[in-house]
């Protein structure tokens, strides 16, 4: 009797936890969707934006200010002081939009303060609100491969303010507001109108002000000594510099001081809780009548953790989510080429094996900035070739780090010279040359209906002082007129269906893919180096990034004057580093720029490649779901990483990789919790039989497997 009774006890514990694991995946959105819509609620006294993850008030008084930034999955609240909604500098004066004034505790808000709170004497003041079902914000196009995507769902709200000041009649401040289904991400923007018929010049807008909960605590210790607020995310589209990362391409988000929080532990008042939100180098916008201004788009997203790993499925899940053309991710190689039969060989090559894609790489013949008729309609024609194929074609070129003259590049306002550019030489977008270069840009793919672009060197945030060029007035407005050049260009490409790559971070206005990270003269070093260094490349840029917005390179010929232990060619003779090489990139869903004159040169070797491809197309779906990172190359032990997906009939697929010279034996921990997975899961290695696992509580299962030397194997999860 006590046995069965023990037993009774034990499954009923079982089944409690069972279920327990169950409610948690059921309620978590990077698992499984969420019921609750989202929606605006309006009041006489408030606006509320909510949409069951993130909710976001506004209180209605004699101004409109936001009280409430409120994480319903951590239940933290994000406000601790009421702040104007945007703060905008005006023919040189500084106004207020929004908010109120007067709380005079700033550690923390109670609502029944705010019918105390008073408008500013010169500020904008709420006028009237608008609400609209979200837009998608690049009306994109794709011809290229995608996976199943769903419409952008969602609720804009747009709230108008009007001045005080009679020599601003005329002009209004919008400030805008996007909440998504499924997701705690809130997107604002600000656009000043000049409806009057004076010539108005908008200098510095702030168009995100937040006082927010401090995140430590320090007696002493200046702002850049102490942490950021990590319960919330911040990118705007304003971003650049190489660096392909987005936090240090960023341009606009500065974490302040707030002298008004007297109450702060900090004895100087130094804590870094205040968040702005504006380009440094941006001022003297001239707007004429009918003339608007809109500020840089800032995403905020909440965040419930501070595992590395799930804040960035988090961010790769807005990326999915507003910029779904980042989930494009076509099969392409890189041709260096010398001639037009060459482009028609490698063409066939890619028709063969399963290629969906060519790019013309840099030091190829191929000059986009030839507009004349006979070249125009050589690549036409080469691309009607491709098409007819099944083959999309593209090509490289370069933008900035180069010099055109003293004319038309950009002039350094301290030496009033040339030659001091963030790549040395560089033109400026907008003079002359750099707004014919867009043009000749877009008249290229509007004629010879190419495919893919590679933008080297786009436009990297230089400043010009040039007075006569004409994209731009001066010194002051130079970086934003560039900047919204280059942007409009790759909305313009993305909007007809070429796909660009980018050495920089233009994700949210067009562009597709950037490189993972990676130092050029590491393709120089030999093959046997390349496979580690490209599995921690692949583990590195994909935290932050999906795959298919990165890439990575395989030199298939000399490359930053490597020697033959660096290079696949002659491909018949170094087959199994070919493979692997494929492997590495294509069981990670990234793909890499294999650059050289071919795909294959022998039968062997073009079967080795269609074998690998045949494979990655099998398991595509997977393989482009999301991905954790299991274990970082280290030359040392086995190293690995897991796709997972809780919608797809295949739940994950494991690449696991061994990099010593001989066969390892391991026992993996697999994660399956974003797998949508609480009780079993089967398993197969490669196309083996399968084998039922029990998950634990933490979702895991631990399998067994053998690795060969310098090889890899796959697990797959259904």
């Amino acid at each position: 009797m006590k046995k069965t009774f023990l037993l009774v006890a034990f499954f009923m514990k079982v089944t409690i936890s069972l279920l327990a694991q169950n409610q948690k995946l059921a309620q978590d959105w990077l698992v499984s969707p969420i019921s609750q819509k989202s929606q605006v609620n309006i009041t006489d006294s408030e606006i509320v934006l909510d949409n069951g993850l993130v909710r976001r008030s506004f209180f209605l008084g004699e101004n409109l200010a936001c009280y409430d930034y409120f994480n319903q999955s951590t239940q933290q609240q994000l406000i601790r002081s009421v702040k104007p909604e945007a703060r905008v500098t005006i023919n040189g004066r500084v106004y207020q939009v929004g908010g109120v004034q007067g709380q005079k505790e700033n550690a923390y808000l109670k609502k029944e303060w705010l019918k105390n709170l008073r408008k500013g004497s010169s500020d904008f003041v709420y006028q009237s609100f608008e609400i609209k079902p979200v837009e998608p914000f690049v009306n994109w196009k794709a011809n290229t491969w995608l996976p199943q995507t769903k419409r952008l769902e969602g609720k804009r709200l747009k709230l108008s303010f009007v001045p005080q000041n009679q020599d601003l009649q005329g002009i209004k401040v919008q400030v805008n507001y996007e909440i998504y289904d499924n997701i705690p991400l809130i997107i604002k923007w600000v656009e000043v109108e000049n409806q009057s018929a004076k010539t108005t010049y908008v200098d510095r807008v702030v168009n995100e002000i937040l006082g927010l909960v401090e995140e430590e605590s320090a007696v002493v210790g200046s702002p850049t000594q102490m942490k950021k607020q990590h319960g919330i995310y911040f990118e705007t589209n304003y971003a650049f510099n190489n660096a392909m990362r987005y936090d240090i391409s960023d341009q606009t988000t500065h974490w302040l001081i707030d002298s008004t929080y007297t109450s702060q532990v900090n004895y100087n008042y130094e804590t870094p809780c205040l968040f702005e939100v504006y380009p440094e180098k941006v001022s003297h916008i001239k707007l004429t009548q009918g003339e608007s201004f809109k500020s840089v788009r800032t995403h905020e997203l909440l965040m419930d953790s501070y595992d590395r790993q799930r804040r960035g499925m988090m961010i790769r899940k807005m990326y999915r989510t507003i910029a779904p053309w980042t989930t494009q991710n076509p099969i392409f190689m890189h041709l260096v080429s010398q001639n037009d039969e060459q482009v028609i060989n490698c063409i066939n090559q890619c028709a063969a094996t399963g290629y969906e894609a060519l790019i013309l790489s840099f030091g190829s013949h191929l000059n986009m900035e030839d507009v004349s008729e006979t070249n125009l309609n050589r690549w036409k024609k080469l691309a009607d070739y491709a098409h007819s194929k099944g083959i999309l074609l593209g090509g490289y070129s370069l933008f900035s780090s180069r010099r055109i003259d003293d004319e038309n590049d950009v002039v350094d306002p301290v030496t009033g010279k040339t030659g001091h550019a963030f790549f040395g030489n560089a033109p400026c977008f907008g003079s002359k040359w750099g707004l014919n270069y867009r043009d000749k840009i877009k008249h290229f793919f509007e004629v010879t209906h190419f495919d893919i672009w590679e933008n080297d060197g786009p436009y990297p945030g230089d400043v010009c002082a040039s007075t006569q060029h004409p994209g731009h007035e001066g010194l002051a407005d130079s970086q934003w007129k560039q900047m919204n050049i280059q942007k409009e260009l790759y909305r313009w490409l993305n909007e007809r269906g070429v796909y660009i790559n980018a050495p920089d971070w233009y994700f949210l206005d067009g562009t597709h893919k950037i490189a993972l990270g990676y130092r050029e003269v590491n393709f120089s070093l030999s093959r046997e180096q390349q496979r580690i260094l490209n599995r921690q490349n692949i583990h590195d840029g994909t935290i932050e990034k999906t795959s298919a917005m990165s890439w990575g390179f395989v030199p298939l010929t000399k490359y930053q004057g490597g020697d033959e232990s660096a290079i696949l060619e002659p491909l018949n003779e170094h087959l199994s580093d070919y493979e692997q090489l494929m492997m590495i990139y294509y069981g990670a869903g990234v793909q890499a720029c294999y650059r050289g004159p071919r795909l294959y040169d022998t039968d062997a070797t073009k079967a080795v490649v269609q074998k690998t491809i045949s494979w990655y197309k099998k398991y595509r779906d997977i393989l482009n779901a999301d991905m954790i990172q299991l274990r970082r190359a280290d030359g040392r032990d086995w190293d690995g990483l897991l796709h997972v997906s809780s919608t797809l009939p295949q739940k994950g697929l494991a690449m696991l990789y061994n990099p010593n010279k001989e066969a390892i034996e391991r026992t993996v921990t697999l994660p399956l919790y974003y797998a949508g997975l609480s009780k079993e899961a089967k398993v197969r290695e490669k196309e083996g039989a399968s084998k039922v696992y029990l998950l634990n509580q933490n979702h895991e299962i631990q399998v067994k497997v053998k690795i060969p030397a310098e090889g890899y194997t796959w697990l797959v999860i259904e």
